[in-house]
């Protein structure tokens, strides 16, 4: 009678659901040995990256194996005293495993291991994009850009799963910026990059409730370097542009900025950040023109900004403001800019009415001052600082480059 109701209370307890279970003991045999398993026989909606492990109290375990549905063993590992067996890899989401094997007591009695668990199984899962590759070079002022294709309910916890690590220490913090066909997350330093800094990024993301039935796809890791000081000075009351290479001016040019008279022709005065170039590009702007060609076009912002080639106003670049809001160069001017430029340089304007702002586009973290931008993160306080890399520290943090997450091993399915 007490084994029946032994039997009865671990199988009731077995049937937990959740993303973690509570461990729960297999009915203890005559063999003397106990088996846990971690989450229970009968589990439901066990997240895939949970803990998964079996132990055996007064015995050890005998070819101990977790099975999927396909019949294909998931990766584990025996104890060395050969107590537990853990899982060494992530589950799939909506899947079954089976736990098969034996525990042998110190009399030389058997239990056998045995039970079912079952993984949750989303509504649906979310990817994410990077607008850096992996191995790139960028400028100083390159956010770590991280694109989902769906929004995210619960962004905290994404968060919580992304790391930033940097050579040398970096003060940092990540913000979440209104979504544009799904939620989107920067990461920017405090201050411009220092030149040389080595950056890893890493997403554990999969696993991860998103919220709403959500989930995260797969994790990611991205590595890519900081390269030289690049900064162009851009004062618009002077019609000229200066461009700084780490410290020192290497080109100091006339130029001509937006008219002005109205604001849609208003070059913006902030910290545009360049995102892509073009030998040839074709700009338009209805109903005032379409489809005119521009040579060596540096786009600086998404509400249509570039600095670009412009023989129409050579004549007067240098001396007055004429364009629709375009920092216009002479063609031979435009080429040597052109060959200078690196995604993620800071471009300066100053002297107009209108400020860069969340309307201009998608890459205006620095119009944000710091602690306006840490308080889009979606943890208390935000983040402060990337963690240091092996020689410095990590935070818990032709064209556009956009590279899709290189994703980490894939789960068992």
């Amino acid at each position: 009678m007490l084994a029946l109701a032994a039997l009865l209370t671990a199988l009731i307890a077995g049937c937990s659901t959740g993303g973690t279970a509570t461990p729960v003991a297999q009915p203890e045999r005559d063999s003397g040995v106990s088996v846990t398993q971690d989450p229970g026989a009968g589990a439901t909606d066990i997240s895939p990256t949970a803990p998964v492990s079996v132990t055996a109290s007064g015995g050890t375990l005998q070819d101990v194996a977790l099975t999927s549905e396909s019949g294909r063993a998931v990766q584990g590992a025996l104890s060395p005293d050969r107590r537990s067996y853990t899982v060494t890899e992530p589950l799939g989401y909506g899947a079954t495993y089976t736990w098969s094997g034996t525990a042998i007591g110190a009399s030389g009695d058997s239990t056998p291991v045995e039970g079912a668990f079952t993984t949750v199984d989303p509504d649906s899962v979310t990817s994410v994009t990077t607008y850096i590759a992996d191995g790139q070079e960028v400028g100083i002022a390159a956010p770590i850009i991280l694109k989902f294709d769906a929004p995210v309910a619960d962004k905290a916890a994404v968060e919580k799963a992304l790391t930033v690590t940097t050579t040398p220490q970096t003060v940092g913090s990540w913000a979440w910026l209104p979504d544009d066909g799904g939620s989107r997350v920067h990461w920017r330093p405090r201050d411009y990059w220092t030149p040389g800094t080595a950056v890893h990024v890493a997403g554990n993301l999969y696993g991860v409730d998103y919220g709403d039935g959500a989930y995260g796809e797969s994790d990611f890791t991205l590595d890519f370097t900081v390269g030289r000081s690049q900064i162009v000075k851009a004062d618009a009351t002077s019609h000229r542009m200066q461009v700084i290479r780490d410290g020192a001016t290497i080109m100091d040019i006339p130029v001509s900025y937006g008219e002005g008279n109205e604001d849609r022709n208003v070059t913006r005065s902030g910290v545009h950040v360049v995102t892509e170039k073009h030998e040839d590009f074709l700009m338009s702007n209805p109903p005032y023109y379409e489809n005119v060609r521009e040579r060596w076009a540096v786009r600086i912002s998404n509400n249509g900004e570039f600095i670009h080639a412009n023989p129409a106003t050579t004549g007067v670049q240098g001396s007055a403001n004429v364009t629709n809001g375009c920092i216009n160069l002479s063609l031979s001017d435009a080429e040597e800019y052109f060959g200078t430029a690196m995604y993620g340089d800071p471009v300066e304007v100053t002297g107009t009415r209108i400020d860069l702002s969340a309307a201009d586009g998608d890459i205006y973290d620095w119009a944000i001052d710091w602690s306006t931008w840490q308080s889009l993160s979606a943890l208390p306080g935000g983040t402060d600082t990337a963690s240091a890399g092996a020689a410095g520290s990590s935070a818990t943090g032709t064209g556009v480059t956009t590279g899709t997450a290189v994703p980490a091993a894939l789960p068992t399915r």
